[in-house]
């Protein structure tokens, strides 16, 4: 009785990091509308300050950015926040695995709410065939391939200099909303499929197409916590590999160094037996508390906002003019 009252314990407290980050970015986001619209309607509409956590959408941008503070040794002024928050969830796989995934990513939280709806309605998820799962999950690595040889290889430095200065990346934070708020068909139909597919499938986003899981994930491998499993005290039950969200075969492991493990360790609390499975660091003796992983994920992404804010690199240098003149351009801007 007491582990199956520590594992729901466990299971409401992700629940609320979860749909708390969430709905926090959903406040972002309305703000952020607002505050576009005051520029939109030439005034008319009440002004709301931007929200620098806006930039947390621009992960392209933020690789730009990064690749110009290696080159000169500078962070971008326009969008920091995009850099800063990219640097913190990759710090955050470093130490804690795939963390930002399972615990604060909001388009995580709606796949995972996505496949759960889709047990209800339908009754069961569906598994891709193995011989085609393998090559699915491979998509997700060639589009970051193709992001970081675009992006950190092919662009020349004047070249990127020039994007950085350009008003496209300047108001990409606006083209984002756009992107939502006016969706051409086109952008209607694939969110429609990937929602059908989600639906039917455990996190296909995350599982197949999403590249910054995929560098999240190779950046994982690295981490010190990784799953452990008692070999001795383990009953054989295949419960942790059957809640596993990845598929990962849990109940035949020693340990799950997977870039595909998320830490969200679904697999713990679905264990029976207490003790057998948990999210450890290697040669500890005795094992980590239980709350020590989920706490060292928040602290970890609000220690990086802090530092942010703190340096000086979280709010752009954009003035309200440069935005009163810039935003009324966004319908007419391209790359």
């Amino acid at each position: 009785m007491k582990r199956a009252s520590r594992s729901n314990q466990f299971v409401v407290a992700r629940l609320i990091v979860q749909w708390g980050f969430l709905a926090g970015v959903i406040v972002i986001g309305v703000r952020f509308g607002r505050f576009v619209r005051h520029f939109e309607s030439s005034g008319a509409a009440p002004f709301v300050a931007r929200s620098p956590g806006v930039e947390g959408f621009l992960p392209i941008g933020a690789l730009a950015s990064l690749k110009h503070w290696l080159v000169s040794g500078e962070i971008n002024p326009v969008h920091p926040a995009a850099l800063m928050i990219f640097l913190t969830i990759v710090v955050m796989s470093l130490l804690t695995k795939k963390s930002f995934c399972s615990w604060l990513c909001p388009v995580g939280t709606l796949s995972e709410g996505a496949w759960k709806l889709g047990i209800r309605l339908c009754g069961r998820n569906f598994r891709v065939w193995k011989w085609l799962d393998i090559p699915l999950r491979g998509l997700k690595y060639l589009m970051l391939i193709f992001f970081v040889k675009i992006i950190l290889i092919d662009m020349a430095p004047p070249a990127l200099a020039e994007f950085l200065a350009a008003p496209y990346w300047a108001v990409s934070d606006v083209k984002m909303l756009r992107f939502f708020s006016h969706p051409s068909p086109t952008s209607v139909a694939v969110l429609t499929l990937l929602g059908c597919f989600s639906l039917l499938y455990r996190n296909a986003w995350c599982r197949y197409l999403c590249p910054y899981g995929a560098l999240l994930g190779i950046v994982s491998v690295l981490s010190p916590f990784t799953i452990r499993r008692d070999t001795a005290g383990c009953t054989g039950c295949r419960r942790c590999s059957v809640a596993c969200p990845a598929s990962l075969p849990v109940h035949s492991r020693t340990t799950i160094r997977s870039p595909e493990c998320t830490g969200c360790l679904t697999c713990v609390s679905n264990c029976p037996e207490s003790g057998v499975l948990r999210m450890d660091l290697p040669f500890r003796r005795p094992s980590a508390p239980a709350w020590l992983f989920p706490c060292l994920v928040v602290a970890l992404f609000a220690a990086g906002i802090g530092c942010a804010m703190l340096s000086g690199h979280w709010e752009s240098v954009l003035s309200y003019d440069d935005y009163r003149r810039l935003i009324p351009m966004v319908p007419y801007l391209s790359h």
